[in-house]
């Protein structure tokens, strides 16, 4: 079955950019002139999505105003003849089929992916967390649904790490199949350094069928009181449920904390046409601090 629609769980606090994040998302936050999660719309859309399913909390609503119409804006620009910022505006409601869900209390990514369940119609979707954008010649998203195509399994999304990095994500262990592909084996959740059974995490995009979802909605409340999808992929490991874990190629580009917000903003600004000559330029007089 082709995959059609994505979730995009968004209902965080953003509490690692307070104060920046005391009245707007996260994920609205700028990449230069684009917010990080229309880079994630876009990469899903590149990927062959056609439906976006945001899973959002209080004090989202910018996303919901950002993916509509802006009829205000739009006629301020055509007053103003600014012809190219009009068609850049227009293009952002039309990417795909936008839909919301609320997660009303924080309890777990798995609760969150829970609520769009109803959604999605025994589909596999594509998952993507808010602060996991890639810069890649083949969009991310494209390369774990041609996994996806070829195994017709729950696809973790991994990327290689520094050892001493591994205790902020969730790791798997398992058998390499080729340079790529992993057949999953274990997934531990946020280890020890010296626990992890390889350095390969995992950074934030998922394909799950509809299997997963019936194993969250079976489960309990774990012992910090959320819902996990990394606690739902252990129950499927433990029934000898296949999955697979997809080598992403191209840059991560973490979001989730200010240090790497920033690199990622120095990325894609240097690749920015019109700003990138500047900001190199700027950056080689930086070296003289």
């Amino acid at each position: 079955m082709r995959i059609r629609k994505a979730i995009l769980p968004v209902a965080g606090f953003g509490t690692r950019f307070l104060p920046a994040t005391k009245a707007q998302p996260k994920e609205m936050l700028p990449i230069v002139d684009k917010p990080v999660i229309q880079y994630l719309v876009e990469e899903a859309v590149a990927a062959g999505i056609e439906e976006i399913i945001f899973v959002t909390g209080r004090g989202k609503r910018a996303i919901e105003d950002h993916f509509d119409v802006s009829y205000e804006l739009e006629d301020t620009l055509v007053e103003k003849n600014k012809h190219d910022l009009l068609k850049e505006v227009q293009k952002i409601s039309g990417l795909a089929k936008f839909s919301y869900v609320r997660q009303p209390l924080p309890l777990g990514d798995g609760h969150a992916l829970l609520q769009a369940a109803h959604l999605v119609n025994d589909e596999p979707v594509l998952v993507i967390f808010g602060d996991c954008l890639y810069d890649s010649e083949i969009p991310a998203s494209k390369q774990l649904i041609d996994a996806y195509e070829k195994y017709q399994q729950p696809i973790i999304g991994i990327t290689e790490v520094p050892h001493e990095e591994v205790s902020k994500f969730g790791v798997i262990d398992g058998i390499k199949l080729d340079d790529d592909i992993w057949e999953v084996k274990k997934f531990v959740e946020k280890p020890n350094v010296e626990d992890a059974p390889t350095n390969f995490v995992a950074p934030g995009k998922y394909i799950i069928t509809p299997e997963v979802f019936k194993v969250l909605a079976n489960m309990d409340h774990g012992k910090s009181g959320e819902i996990r999808l990394a606690d739902a992929f252990d129950l499927m490991l433990e029934n000898n449920q296949p999955l697979y874990g997809k080598v992403i190629k191209g840059d991560w580009l973490d979001t989730g904390d200010k240090f790497n917000f920033m690199k990622a903003s120095i990325h894609m600004g240097l690749k920015h046409p019109e700003i990138g000559e500047k900001l190199r330029a700027y950056l080689k007089d930086c070296q003289n601090f």
